[in-house]
């Protein structure tokens, strides 16, 4: 059966928008579809989602497709945003991008797209879909710095046999060149950047309404206290900017770093220089593993992995034990709890998990 129907998600950007404009001319029946998650704080300057919803109307009438909005904020807050704030509270660095992609784009809404009649869904993200002998495959983008595997690396076979992600094949730069060449209104919109639901505000500033500070030592590995912490919710391992200590005058002028939480004690663990033994490992933990094609790899081979999203691949060994146990061949840099590791090999996105 040819994929007639696709609702697409359509965010008010300008790769959601090329992806409607690009299926459209290939024949199929496209619907846009706009999510709003968030709306504890929706008037402030920091939240778009009033101008953005504007901006999906203006290019589905550019377009010549329907497009409907629906309000996905309680599903949201129950399976997102309360993971992300029981995970900042425990000391741990979640990556809601992730959740929101399991949970919400291709759970809440790929479900109200099927009772909408849809085929298939299709979202701007920059990654494709093959299907092989041993089901679908989650395989990285053409555009290889603009690759968001890593964000969608918990899709299981069901999930992506219904998904297309039709600017997996092109590049960034041709996506906006398109957007101008139909008339696209959003054609030059800055690209949104960081959490959904804290957009462009400070960061520290949006999780102190919502966790309470509590303040204590930040100490070096030796036991020398160097400053005062907020409350440790608020650091991230390999934290650079709002420390507060400056390069300590009677010490290097080498930039300090969080290395470490003490939550019992409430102290923060912060060290000199970039390249510090205290923020390098060559192996990590990690637990809640996902295979997208549903079971184990062969692990007696090599594979790449990487603990962050703007990272290079790096070569290692995957192991199984009570945890999935990944061993690299060369050191990682700020290894974070709460975080995502993520498994390729070659162009294929295999799963991952969250770092212990």
């Amino acid at each position: 059966m040819s994929k007639k129907n696709i609702v697409v998600g359509m965010s008010g950007g300008v790769d959601s928008a090329v992806t409607a404009l690009l299926l459209k001319q290939q024949g199929y029946e496209v619907t846009g579809l706009f999510m709003k998650n968030w709306e504890d704080d929706d008037d402030s300057e920091y939240c778009s989602s009033r101008q953005d919803l504007i901006d999906a109307v203006s290019v589905a009438d550019t377009i010549g497709i329907p497009i409907e909005a629906v309000n996905f904020s309680k599903e949201y807050k129950d399976r997102v945003f309360s993971y992300f704030l029981r995970e900042y509270e425990a000391g741990r660095t979640p990556n809601p991008d992730i959740l929101c992609n399991a949970e919400i784009k291709f759970k809440a809404f790929l479900d109200h797209a099927i009772r909408l009649g849809a085929d298939c869904i299709a979202t701007g993200h920059y990654a494709q879909v093959r299907e092989s002998n041993d089901g679908f495959q989650l395989l990285k983008a053409k555009d290889a710095s603009k690759d968001q595997s890593y964000f969608l690396h918990r899709l299981n076979q069901h999930q992506l046999s219904k998904a297309m992600f039709p600017l997996g094949q092109i590049l960034k730069s041709q996506v906006r060149d398109i957007a101008r060449e139909h008339g696209l209104s959003n054609h030059a919109k800055k690209d949104s950047t960081g959490i959904c639901f804290i957009g462009e505000r400070p960061f520290r500033e949006f999780l102190s309404r919502y966790l309470p500070t509590q303040p204590g030592d930040m100490l070096t590995p030796e036991g020398k206290i160097v400053g005062q912490h907020m409350g440790l919710s608020f650091y991230t391992l390999g934290q650079r900017q709002g420390l507060g200590i400056g390069g300590a005058r009677d010490t290097s002028s080498e930039p300090w770093f969080v290395a470490g939480k003490h939550m019992a004690r409430n102290q923060l663990i912060v060290v000199q220089g970039h390249d510090h033994p205290l923020l390098l490992n060559t192996q990590l933990d990690a637990m809640e593993m996902h295979w997208i094609s549903g079971h184990a790899p062969d692990l007696s081979r090599t594979f790449a992995a990487k603990t962050r999203y703007r990272q290079q691949d790096a070569a290692c060994r995957i192991s199984l034990g009570s945890h999935t146990h990944f061993t690299f061949e060369s050191a990682q840099w700020a290894v974070t709890p709460g975080q995502s590791v993520v498994a390729y090999e070659g162009e294929i996105c295999l799963g991952g998990g969250i770092i212990t």
